[in-house]
């Protein structure tokens, strides 16, 4: 099996943004949510773009992917599925940790997760997110909505909340890719291998696909007060992805050509997101040859709504239209090796079954714990927000404590 170097030195830049372990009395596993039935799917679409004045009529426009799966996005039950998984490791290991589970856009919605977790009697909880790249959508949203449920349910100041790293370059994380990387590879090879093909992997291209984001907001991503780095693509967001498939290609397939591609894009015309768009750079790189590609789903941990149709029904239609061989490679799901990862995360946190080591495939990992001051710029305005130095929602208004000698 195939597997790559880790690295379990400290990030100089980033321990300064390291907490200390913490009593937790439950984990809340936090994701976007989505719609279960017919009915849900306009509701469901007004909470993901409320404020924006969007009318019903367009958000029917954009709805058929949702229609087309029965109104049901698979997301729901993956986080169940995944929560399942969790609660399986923890009980393995013998860490008494409920598991809480909390949506952004869908039933069950954070706020009333947190209301009936301090009812409960749950006074310092710990927040895993499936989102696990630096941008305001998968990092500061999080935190914003955590900010937000505490100050509306007045639980501000008796409920703690802390958030878990962004852990994109994890090991638990990149191992189900390079597995399925190289599987994908050995599947595309072996069709063009069946089609005359002497030269394969000449005529093979890797796509990582992710989600698209705004320019600006790709811009914005990682970017705070006092952070050092300069980013490749001058983004934390694209770096982190291409730091991770060259991570992969390396030890699966040097000699492949790879590319970072975006999908999902949304909004108006006229602002700019992050390209090429997948099925874009499909009919850019067919007339040079390729007739073999392996789509890796980099940005997503799981085969929701963005994978099941952006991928596996438009992207792979462009492929079929092409005449290009194509694969589309898992998510990690409740892979073991995710799944293992995932509560490691949440082990470096706690007192009791503590990981010191916090191990990272790239040099950008292992991420913040607490983020530097307005990282990943809200635009539309200042929000309640935890895990940020010198925040005050979440801790019970007490600055969280970074480390002496951090800026």
């Amino acid at each position: 099996m195939s597997t790559f170097p880790i690295s379990t030195e400290p990030n100089q830049v980033t321990e300064r943004g390291r907490l200390e372990p913490k009593n937790y009395d439950a984990v809340l596993l936090a994701s976007f949510g989505g719609p279960e039935g017919q009915e849900d799917v306009i509701p469901f679409l007004r909470n993901v773009t409320r404020g924006r004045g969007i009318p019903d009529e367009r958000l029917e426009e954009v709805s058929h992917h949702y229609r087309a799966f029965g109104g049901i996005s698979p997301i729901n039950q993956q986080n169940r599925e995944l929560k399942a998984a969790i609660e399986g490791e923890l009980a393995r290991r013998g860490i008494e940790l409920p598991v809480l589970w909390g949506n952004r856009n869908w039933d069950p919605y954070i706020a009333p997760v947190l209301q009936d977790a301090y009812d409960a009697g749950h006074r310092r909880i710990l927040m895993l997110t499936t989102s696990i790249y630096s941008c305001y959508s998968s990092c500061r949203q999080y935190r914003e909505d955590i900010g937000i449920a505490l100050t509306e349910t007045g639980l501000d100041g008796k409920l703690e909340v802390d958030k878990i790293r962004q852990y994109f370059d994890h090991p638990g994380v990149v191992q189900p890719f390079l597995e399925g990387t190289a599987a994908g590879l050995e599947e595309i090879r072996g069709k063009l291998v069946a089609a005359g093909e002497t030269d394969p992997d000449s005529k093979i291209r890797v796509l990582f696909a992710t989600h698209s984001i705004p320019t600006r907001d790709a811009e914005a991503a990682g970017r705070s007060v006092d952070e050092p780095r300069e980013f490749a693509e001058g983004s934390a967001y694209a770096a982190q992805h291409l730091a991770n498939a060259k991570a992969i290609m390396d030890q699966v397939a040097p000699d492949v050509a790879w590319d970072l591609v975006y999908q999902s894009r949304s909004g108006a015309p006229h602002i700019p997101w992050l390209e090429p768009d997948i099925n874009d750079h499909l009919e850019a790189i067919a007339p040079e040859g390729v007739r073999g590609v392996v789509i890796v789903p980099l940005g997503f941990v799981s085969d929701h709504m963005e994978v099941a149709w952006d991928l596996d029904t438009e992207a792979l239609e462009t492929c079929g239209n092409l005449g290009i061989e194509a694969t589309r490679v898992p998510t990690p799901g409740t892979h073991a090796a995710f799944v293992s990862g995932l509560v490691d995360l949440i082990c470096e946190r706690t007192v009791e079954n503590n990981i010191s080591e916090r191990p990272h495939v790239t040099d950008l990992g292992p991420w913040y714990d607490v983020c530097r001051p307005n990282c990943c710029e809200n635009f539309r305005g200042a929000k309640p927000v935890i895990a940020e130095k010198g925040a005050t929602v979440g801790s019970g208004h007490d600055p969280y404590p970074v480390p002496e000698g951090s800026k």
